[in-house]
């Protein structure tokens, strides 16, 4: 019954994750001219490093013609560098440029800015117990990814 449990549990935490992350996407994060999906992209591929496009097609469940007209704008606004394979021209290569790295940055940074302001008012004992539990649940997970890598 302990695996009954944790799918239980876990659901309700998805749900709740769920309905946090829906305040912060209303927080009112100024993405200038790009698309929230495409700053969501331009995030994860600073975080994930320089990807074929079939990888991060595969990673994001996105068609990878529907990635490449994502990127169109961030590559011609030089934030995003596109590299077709010299040994195997099938294969783009995309990769953050210094100024993507800039601006990915400061949208994490307005991202983590919208979390604080969610939990600004939480009880000093409670967010200790969450920090605690989110330290052991990454954990778990780690070990998780790495047994299934």
């Amino acid at each position: 019954m302990i695996r009954k449990e944790l799918v239980s549990l876990l659901d309700k935490n998805i749900v709740l994750f769920s309905k946090l992350s829906e305040r912060i996407n209303r927080a009112q994060i100024d993405f200038g001219d790009y698309s929230r999906a495409q700053v969501q992209l331009l995030v994860r591929l600073y975080i994930g490093g320089r990807s074929r496009l079939k990888d991060l097609a595969a990673r994001e469940f996105v068609p990878a013609p529907n990635l490449c007209a994502a990127f169109r704008k961030m590559e011609r606004d030089g934030i995003v560098l596109r590299v077709v394979d010299e040994n195997d021209r099938r294969n783009t290569w995309y990769s953050v440029t210094d100024q993507g790295a800039k601006l990915a940055s400061h949208f994490i940074d307005m991202f983590h800015q919208a979390i604080a302001t969610i939990f600004k008012d939480i009880d000093k004992n409670d967010e200790e117990k969450l920090i605690e539990s989110f330290k052991t649940v990454n954990a778990i997970l780690a070990k998780m990814e790495n047994k299934n890598a």
